[in-house]
Protein backbone atom coordinates (compact mmCIF):
# COMPACT_ATOMS: atom_id res chain seq x y z
CA UNK A 1 0.00 0.00 0.00
CA UNK A 2 2.81 2.31 0.11
CA UNK A 3 2.61 3.83 -3.29
CA UNK A 4 -1.35 4.19 -2.61
CA UNK A 5 -3.38 6.86 -1.88
CA UNK A 6 -6.50 6.29 0.26
CA UNK A 7 -9.44 8.49 -0.16
CA UNK A 8 -11.52 10.34 2.87
CA UNK A 9 -13.98 8.18 4.22
CA UNK A 10 -16.72 10.84 4.64
CA UNK A 11 -17.88 13.36 1.40
CA UNK A 12 -18.47 16.28 3.22
CA UNK A 13 -19.89 18.00 0.34
CA UNK A 14 -22.41 15.18 -0.41
CA UNK A 15 -24.95 15.97 2.05
CA UNK A 16 -26.30 19.09 0.11
CA UNK A 17 -26.07 16.80 -3.53
CA UNK A 18 -28.67 14.30 -1.69
CA UNK A 19 -31.26 17.28 -1.34
CA UNK A 20 -31.01 18.09 -4.91
CA UNK A 21 -31.32 13.98 -6.13
CA UNK A 22 -34.61 14.33 -8.30
CA UNK A 23 -37.45 11.91 -8.28
CA UNK A 24 -37.56 9.17 -10.53
CA UNK A 25 -41.06 9.24 -11.90
CA UNK A 26 -42.16 6.30 -13.68
CA UNK A 27 -42.27 7.32 -17.57
CA UNK A 28 -45.83 5.50 -18.01
CA UNK A 29 -47.15 7.92 -14.99
CA UNK A 30 -48.56 11.30 -16.48
CA UNK A 31 -48.02 13.84 -13.37
CA UNK A 32 -49.61 16.12 -15.07
CA UNK A 33 -52.49 14.29 -15.46
CA UNK A 34 -52.37 12.72 -12.14
CA UNK A 35 -52.33 16.07 -10.26
CA UNK A 36 -55.12 17.40 -12.15
CA UNK A 37 -57.18 14.53 -11.13
CA UNK A 38 -56.40 14.58 -7.56
CA UNK A 39 -56.99 18.40 -7.62
CA UNK A 40 -60.64 17.72 -8.47
CA UNK A 41 -61.88 15.33 -5.76
CA UNK A 42 -58.50 13.82 -4.49
CA UNK A 43 -58.21 10.46 -6.18
CA UNK A 44 -56.55 9.45 -9.11
CA UNK A 45 -57.16 6.34 -10.04
CA UNK A 46 -58.55 3.58 -12.78
CA UNK A 47 -62.55 4.41 -13.17
CA UNK A 48 -63.56 1.12 -11.46
CA UNK A 49 -61.87 1.91 -7.91
CA UNK A 50 -62.49 5.47 -8.03
CA UNK A 51 -66.07 5.50 -6.13
CA UNK A 52 -64.46 3.18 -3.14
CA UNK A 53 -61.78 5.45 -3.35
CA UNK A 54 -63.93 8.53 -3.08
CA UNK A 55 -65.48 7.06 -0.02
CA UNK A 56 -61.85 6.48 1.79
CA UNK A 57 -61.10 9.98 1.40
CA UNK A 58 -64.18 11.48 2.73
CA UNK A 59 -64.12 8.88 5.89
CA UNK A 60 -60.63 10.23 6.42
CA UNK A 61 -61.45 13.74 5.98
CA UNK A 62 -64.15 13.28 8.79
CA UNK A 63 -60.80 12.02 10.73
CA UNK A 64 -58.75 15.23 10.20
CA UNK A 65 -56.62 13.65 7.36
CA UNK A 66 -56.82 15.69 4.15
CA UNK A 67 -56.01 12.10 2.31
CA UNK A 68 -55.15 12.17 -1.28
CA UNK A 69 -54.72 8.49 -2.76
CA UNK A 70 -53.34 7.93 -6.57
CA UNK A 71 -53.14 4.23 -8.15
CA UNK A 72 -51.17 3.46 -10.80
CA UNK A 73 -51.63 0.00 -12.57
CA UNK A 74 -47.94 -1.65 -13.00
CA UNK A 75 -45.43 -2.11 -10.58
CA UNK A 76 -42.04 0.07 -10.56
CA UNK A 77 -38.97 -1.94 -10.23
CA UNK A 78 -38.68 -0.96 -7.09
CA UNK A 79 -40.45 0.95 -4.78
CA UNK A 80 -38.89 4.55 -4.81
CA UNK A 81 -41.00 5.48 -7.44
CA UNK A 82 -44.08 5.38 -5.47
CA UNK A 83 -42.51 8.02 -2.38
CA UNK A 84 -41.66 10.17 -5.67
CA UNK A 85 -44.66 10.53 -6.89
CA UNK A 86 -46.46 10.87 -3.51
CA UNK A 87 -44.17 13.55 -2.39
CA UNK A 88 -45.00 15.07 -5.69
CA UNK A 89 -48.49 15.13 -4.84
CA UNK A 90 -47.74 16.45 -1.24
CA UNK A 91 -45.88 19.38 -2.52
CA UNK A 92 -49.01 20.23 -5.40
CA UNK A 93 -51.62 19.72 -2.03
CA UNK A 94 -49.70 21.21 1.13
CA UNK A 95 -50.72 19.84 3.97
CA UNK A 96 -51.96 16.66 2.55
CA UNK A 97 -51.04 13.11 3.62
CA UNK A 98 -50.83 10.86 0.04
CA UNK A 99 -51.16 7.21 -0.41
CA UNK A 100 -49.79 5.96 -3.42
CA UNK A 101 -50.29 2.46 -4.65
CA UNK A 102 -49.23 -0.13 -7.32
CA UNK A 103 -50.65 -3.42 -7.56
CA UNK A 104 -47.56 -4.84 -4.93
CA UNK A 105 -46.49 -1.79 -3.55
CA UNK A 106 -47.25 1.43 -1.68
CA UNK A 107 -45.62 4.94 -1.44
CA UNK A 108 -46.52 7.73 1.17
CA UNK A 109 -45.83 11.52 1.96
CA UNK A 110 -47.61 13.47 4.73
CA UNK A 111 -46.21 16.53 6.65
CA UNK A 112 -48.92 15.69 9.71
CA UNK A 113 -47.70 11.76 10.36
CA UNK A 114 -44.30 10.67 11.26
CA UNK A 115 -42.23 8.46 8.87
CA UNK A 116 -42.92 5.31 11.13
CA UNK A 117 -46.65 5.88 11.20
CA UNK A 118 -46.32 6.15 7.22
CA UNK A 119 -44.37 2.86 6.96
CA UNK A 120 -46.64 0.86 9.35
CA UNK A 121 -49.92 2.19 7.23
CA UNK A 122 -47.86 1.46 4.24
CA UNK A 123 -47.38 -2.12 5.08
CA UNK A 124 -51.11 -2.43 5.55
CA UNK A 125 -51.82 -0.85 2.24
CA UNK A 126 -50.31 -3.96 0.06
CA UNK A 127 -53.26 -6.37 -0.41
CA UNK A 128 -53.68 -5.83 -4.39
CA UNK A 129 -56.96 -4.25 -3.74
CA UNK A 130 -56.41 0.01 -3.56
CA UNK A 131 -59.78 0.22 -1.39
CA UNK A 132 -59.24 -2.23 1.20
CA UNK A 133 -55.49 -1.32 0.82
CA UNK A 134 -56.50 2.39 1.59
CA UNK A 135 -59.32 1.26 4.03
CA UNK A 136 -56.57 -0.33 5.81
CA UNK A 137 -53.55 2.82 5.74
CA UNK A 138 -56.60 5.28 7.22
CA UNK A 139 -57.26 3.02 10.15
CA UNK A 140 -53.25 2.45 10.93
CA UNK A 141 -53.30 6.67 10.60
CA UNK A 142 -56.01 6.34 13.20
CA UNK A 143 -54.81 3.82 15.63
CA UNK A 144 -53.33 5.24 18.71
CA UNK A 145 -49.56 4.61 19.27
CA UNK A 146 -48.47 3.50 22.63
CA UNK A 147 -47.60 6.00 24.96
CA UNK A 148 -44.16 4.96 25.02
CA UNK A 149 -42.96 8.10 26.41
CA UNK A 150 -44.79 7.91 29.74
CA UNK A 151 -44.13 4.06 29.86
CA UNK A 152 -40.42 5.24 30.03
CA UNK A 153 -40.90 8.30 32.76
CA UNK A 154 -43.37 5.41 34.80
CA UNK A 155 -40.07 3.10 34.53
CA UNK A 156 -37.55 5.81 35.71
CA UNK A 157 -39.43 6.52 38.39
CA UNK A 158 -40.07 3.05 39.35
CA UNK A 159 -35.77 2.78 38.94
CA UNK A 160 -35.02 5.40 40.68
CA UNK A 161 -37.58 4.70 44.03
CA UNK A 162 -35.90 1.01 43.74
CA UNK A 163 -32.59 2.68 44.42
CA UNK A 164 -33.16 5.01 46.83
CA UNK A 165 -34.61 2.13 48.80
CA UNK A 166 -32.25 -0.39 48.39
CA UNK A 167 -29.78 2.17 49.34
CA UNK A 168 -31.77 3.40 52.97
CA UNK A 169 -32.13 -0.14 53.64
CA UNK A 170 -28.45 -0.86 52.90
CA UNK A 171 -27.29 1.82 55.73
CA UNK A 172 -29.80 0.43 57.99
CA UNK A 173 -28.28 -3.08 58.24
CA UNK A 174 -24.66 -1.54 58.22
CA UNK A 175 -25.81 0.86 61.13
CA UNK A 176 -27.90 -2.57 62.72
CA UNK A 177 -25.07 -4.62 62.24
CA UNK A 178 -22.02 -2.88 64.91
CA UNK A 179 -25.04 -2.79 67.50
CA UNK A 180 -26.11 -6.35 67.02
CA UNK A 181 -21.95 -6.81 67.14
CA UNK A 182 -21.86 -4.71 70.94
CA UNK A 183 -25.26 -7.18 72.20
CA UNK A 184 -23.63 -10.20 71.29
CA UNK A 185 -20.33 -10.01 72.17
CA UNK A 186 -21.23 -8.27 75.66
CA UNK A 187 -23.08 -11.15 77.07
Amino acid sequence: MSGSTLGPHVLPLLGPLLDTVPAFIPPEVDMAAVKADVARDGVSAPPADEPGLLEVVREAEQDGIDLKIVVIDQNPHIDTPLRDIATEVGEANPGSTVLVLSPSYAGTYSTQFDRVTLEAGEDLAKTGSPVQSSQNFVSQLNTPDFPWTGLTIVLMIAVFLAAVTTRILAVKAKRALPEETVSTSGS
